[in-house]
């Protein structure tokens, strides 16, 4: 428990066999009561390892999509009555030790979701690994969606967040898709519930092993992120014209 408060990390996984041992070991201990793996039809022995190093283990027995993968982690965290959810990427890109102070700014109540932003500076994304493509991309997307939200967010696209759990069991995230855009409709869907959002700094480390998508994936998951931006934008702005 962290003053009072239980806290559970979900891990959606997909071949990360080589990370993981490596990301379990940052975890900040004192904080944290469990760490859930949901593995997504994995081809190596995530799975084996994930259950030698004494995490719960949850398998999609056939790859369901990354989407669909957050879904059973958000399901099975809340049905163990978490308080705070931390989502965290195993791949080892995103520095576990962050999430103590993701999870103080839900606790001391200034925010009710945090994320943990890779882009703090054109010059420390590149040197982190993060290729040219992927930066001008991101720093695109999310400029648009923080124009259409009326947000001021400085990273939309980030694979470690952290939610209150009331913001889980308020949003319908169930009906959001099983790819990768899901993790723009769940920001959307608590902008639209008026939740707080939060950002901190985490250190950019793009690596071999990190988990990515290429290129042409890249460019159907920003087509469908702006379709989600632009009705969102649209249908606010129908509600105030109703008014």
């Amino acid at each position: 428990m962290y003053k009072g408060k239980k806290v559970i990390i979900v891990l959606p996984a997909l071949n990360a066999e080589s990370t993981l041992e490596q990301t379990i070991n940052d975890v900040p201990k004192d904080i944290v009561d469990e760490i859930i793996l949901v593995d997504d039809g994995s081809t190596d022995n995530t799975v084996k390892l994930a259950r030698e190093l004494g995490l719960e283990v949850h398998v999609h027995h056939k790859n369901m999509g990354y989407g669909a993968n957050q879904k059973t982690c958000y399901k099975i965290a809340l049905e163990k009555g978490a308080d705070i959810i931390v989502m965290l990427h195993p791949d080892y890109q995103y520095d576990p030790k962050i999430i103590k102070y993701l999870v103080s700014f839900i606790e001391e109540n200034y925010c009710d979701v945090m994320l943990g932003s890779r882009i703090r500076s054109r010059k420390e994304a590149l040197a982190g690994g993060m290729p040219l493509y992927k930066y001008f991309s991101n720093r695109f997307l999310t400029f648009c969606e923080n124009v259409l939200s009326g947000y001021n967010l400085s990273e939309w696209h980030t694979g470690m967040r952290a939610y209150k759990k009331e913001v889980l069991e308020n949003i319908d995230f169930k009906k959001n898709s099983n790819d990768f855009v899901f993790d723009s409709q769940v920001l959307f869907q608590i902008i639209e519930k008026g939740y707080r959002i939060g950002d901190i700094p985490v250190p950019v480390r793009y690596h071999k092993e990190a988990s990515s998508i290429n290129f042409k994936r890249s460019l159907k998951y920003g087509l469908l992120t702006l379709l989600v931006a632009f009705t969102f934008f649209l249908k606010n702005l129908f509600k105030r014209d109703e008014k």
